[in-house]
């Protein structure tokens, strides 16, 4: 076997790599199908090197060379379409069914040049690039990028550049053979075969690691974020609010705590079951989602106790915030729960001194909520100044 027949098996092998990669990660990719083009995009790779293998083998290699071209043609179509699910941008089938057979039709009927005529080798590298190409723009073109993102854009942009210098490289080595029979004998097809094997490998791992990035960053917000409500649970309230207060200290800006309970929830679960208490707490967490401005950090920390977190906002702001919360909520109605029923909560709301932590906010939050809730509920308390820690002494319902 020649040097570059290695080449071309060894790039088979770790296509096959890939695609297990790919379709291993579909399973706990959010978006599973982005993985599962890019799964399909290297095992119809596969398929491209074990014709690369065969073209030798025909008499008239004008078909095998085609196929083999379409077939890798395909193989970064499918590549595409993998990066657009990725990173949710549109992609324009139609165009590209037609872009894909016209660049079949021009490599077939170009078979006729001679064997390194320049526009010849451009007929077969540069459909390549311009999928390269639109897929750095893919990349590019997401709101969502990062440092990693723009260095997968790079190496695209770089592997597009690769396939239109291969013209080049062939007539500096010598040319692509005879023939296409004589191809793979070529010190341009070793060349080319490692060149290209580079960028896949580079490419390959760029995605692999942004995909993998991106499942444990939906790991983690699931850690963070509680199934009932929706919203952060305790952890991931405290995580995300002092993030966001250290954002406001460096800014110098204000920042408020609301904290709010659910009131005689647990007769509500008594009377009418934990389903209507579980609607209770989905319809108040509804409520604050639809309410929150960018910023705003919203948990449930408790059973029926819930903390919003308003940085840029002083106690006044605040204040203003839980009473209009306190005036909605007692006007909706939670399915499950009579009419006559009122469906309320009491809030406690301070404002953050210079230097203050999370814990001690929350904690002055709660003693004005513990007095809202012993002056009858259904009503909004503030800590007007800092009070020290206290131990805990319960709360009514």
């Amino acid at each position: 076997m020649t040097s570059a027949g290695y080449i071309l098996a060894i790039n088979l092998f770790i296509a096959g790599l890939f695609a297990a990669a790919f379709l291993s990660l579909a399973a706990y990719d959010r978006d599973r199908r982005s993985a599962r083009w890019l799964a399909a995009s290297f095992l119809i790779g596969m398929v491209y090197f074990a014709v690369e293998f065969s073209i030798p083998l025909f008499s008239d290699a004008r078909l095998p060379v085609t196929t083999a071209f379409a077939v890798f043609l395909f193989a970064t179509v499918a590549f595409n379409m993998g990066l657009s699910r990725k990173y949710q941008t549109a992609f324009h089938w139609p165009i590209i069914a037609v872009f894909a057979a016209a660049a079949t039709a021009l490599v077939y009927a170009s078979q006729d040049l001679p064997r390194n005529a320049p526009l010849r080798m451009l007929a077969y590298q540069a459909p390549y690039a311009l999928m390269q190409f639109t897929a750095a723009a893919i990349v590019l073109s997401s709101a969502r990028r990062r440092a990693a993102d723009l260095a997968l854009a790079a190496l695209l942009v770089l592997s597009a550049l690769q396939f239109l210098s291969k013209p080049v490289l062939a007539h500096m080595l010598g040319g692509w053979g005879e023939n296409p029979q004589a191809y793979i004998n070529s010190p341009y097809a070793m060349a080319s075969q490692a060149i290209g094997s580079i960028f896949a490998v580079a490419v390959a791992l760029a995605i692999l690691i942004i995909v993998v990035r991106d499942v444990m960053a939906e790991a983690t917000e699931k850690s963070q974020r509680d199934a009932l409500s929706g919203l952060l649970n305790r952890a991931g309230f405290e995580l995300q609010a002092g993030a966001a207060l250290a954002g406001a200290d460096a800014r110098g800006a204000p920042v408020s705590l609301v904290l709010s309970d659910l009131d005689h929830f647990k007769a509500v679960n008594d009377t009418f079951g934990h389903a209507a208490g579980d609607r209770a707490i989905a319809t108040f967490a509804s409520f604050l989602r639809s309410h929150m401005a960018p910023g705003h950090v919203a948990g449930r920390i408790g059973g029926e106790e819930f903390a919003i977190l308003l940085p840029g906002a002083n106690l006044g702001t605040a204040r203003l915030f839980a009473e209009g919360a306190r005036s909605a909520i007692a006007a909706r109605q939670v399915v499950g729960i009579p009419k006559d029923w009122a469906f309320t909560a009491s809030f406690g709301v301070a404002e953050r001194v210079a230097g203050e932590a999370i814990a001690d906010l929350l904690a002055r939050a709660d003693l004005a909520l513990y007095e809202a809730k012993n002056e009858g509920r259904n009503c909004v308390r503030v800590a007007a100044r800092p009070f020290p820690r206290r131990v805990d002494l319960g709360r009514p319902a």
